[in-house]
């Protein structure tokens, strides 16, 4: 039996987003072995096959110091594992992970699944980072990115990383996210989903939902999502004010979805937007940011609309533009965004890329091997 380590940060993200990759692979014979820290979502990734090993990591933490202990623990972790083939997620398992598989020589497979703001923001941080990205993808077989910028700026900053693959982001589960018959008109729910954090943009939305709320009474602003930052009194006095509605972190954020007129997303950058491709699996227009990982899970006027990132009278305009549309192409937007998905956001197609590459992989070592 060959044995697959995947190695990431988030529990949540890795059963949401990942899960039926982690089932193929147990489907098809392989081990899977998972390493995180501890969550809520650990025994649902046990019960699907998974062996959980708890790692060591600070998921906020910005000095590589300290994370040079997750680098030895997963050095000991491959070293008493003896994996086929290494999957990592999200930076801190890409770059630790990666470097303890340049020296255990294991085959490695990385995801970038956005560059974050160490990456982002020019800095003594940013420098570090490639630095350290430079090192650990040096001898990885497959570096796959979520979107075309993220990609180019490895390419810019002459990080080797194997071979490139694009993918639609981490896809989504057509079957799962359903069409959704679109809600009637009357009090319209402009929906957020996501961690409550500056990067998000909370904070220029929270200001246009003030404004809008001001001048149009139809409009009801929706917030899903756990605090990540110093946001609990300034979501509680907006609350208070009537400005939102909050309802903390919820399991099942497709019936939210369900109930939504339309969902946005302010963030500064992303990957790619695995809520708004949920969102247009449903059949929901979707409001984003013109940026990478956002712009890609929309057609523009057709499925949604682009406003321009940290601008709050921009936001404001695109949110008053979608109000004034008549139910019925509301409604339509939705209609084409689902197509949109079904063409080309599936979520078993980034499943068979995935196997596709294992294969090559683990072929080509027994090839070397044989």
């Amino acid at each position: 039996m060959k044995k697959v380590l995947i190695l990431a940060n988030n529990d949540m993200g890795l059963y949401k987003f990942r899960r039926e990759l982690l089932e193929t692979l147990i489907q098809k014979g392989y081990d899977v072995v998972i390493s995180l820290p501890e969550g809520e979502y650990i025994p649902k990734l046990k019960e699907i096959g998974c062996t959980y090993i708890c790692s060591v990591m600070e998921r906020r933490g910005k000095n590589p110091f300290k994370d040079l202990k997750l680098l030895f623990f997963y050095r000991q972790l491959i070293k008493n594992e003896k994996p086929d083939i290494v999957l990592t997620y999200t930076i801190k398992p890409n770059i630790y992970g990666g470097l303890a598989c340049r020296w255990q020589k294991v085959p490695y497979m990385v995801n970038i699944t956005g560059l974050g703001m160490a990456l982002e923001n020019p800095g003594v941080l940013q420098r570090l980072t490639i630095i350290l990205y430079k090192a650990a993808l040096k001898k990885t077989s497959v570096t796959f990115f979520q979107n075309e910028k993220n990609r180019q700026f490895f390419v810019n900053h002459k990080i080797k990383c194997g071979n490139s693959i694009l993918l639609p982001g981490s896809g989504v589960n057509l079957n799962q996210h359903l069409f959704e018959t679109y809600p009637e008109d009357g009090t319209i729910r402009i929906l957020f989903i996501g961690r409550v954090m500056e990067a998000k943009g909370v904070g220029e939305l929270l200001e246009a939902a003030r404004k809008i709320k001001k001048e149009k009474e139809n409009v009801e602003f929706q917030i899903v999502g756990p605090y990540e930052e110093n946001y609990a009194e300034i979501i509680g006095q907006n609350e208070k004010d009537g400005n939102i509605k909050y309802f903390g972190q919820q399991d099942d954020v497709h019936a939210f979805i369900k109930k939504a007129h339309a969902v946005i997303m302010p963030s500064y950058f992303e990957g790619m937007s695995n809520v708004l491709l949920e969102a247009a699996s449903t059949g929901r227009p979707v409001l984003a940011s013109a940026i990478p990982g956002c712009m890609e899970t929309l057609d523009e006027g057709i499925s949604g609309f682009s406003f321009k990132v940290k601008d709050v009278e921009d936001m404001k305009r695109i949110i008053e533009r979608f109000l004034s549309l008549p139910y019925e192409e509301k409604k339509a937007m939705g209609i084409r965004g689902r197509e949109k998905m079904e063409r080309e956001f599936d979520r078993n197609i980034i499943i068979g890329k995935y196997l596709e590459q294992i294969n090559v992989i683990l072929n080509q070592e027994e090839r070397d091997n044989g």
